[in-house]
């Protein structure tokens, strides 16, 4: 069967970062989460012309998800 031999494929391929994830259980899904926070904020701030408010943008941004 094709499909399994090319999932097997795969698998032995990947096996060394599957078996990390198994071991630790760390994933990059809180740092790719914060990174796409923050190209969000800059991506609406650049409508900032002063830069204390892009700062403000950042600081109320970053507090509301805290409190959230």
């Amino acid at each position: 069967m094709r499909e399994a031999t090319k999932l097997y494929d795969t698998v032995v391929a990947w096996w060394d970062a599957i078996e990390v994830l198994i071991v630790t259980a760390a994933t990059t899904a809180r740092v790719e989460a914060a990174n796409t926070g923050i190209k969000n904020i800059k991506r609406t701030g650049r409508r900032s012309r002063k830069p204390e408010n892009y700062r403000m943008r950042i600081l109320l941004t970053n507090a509301a998800r805290t409190v959230a």
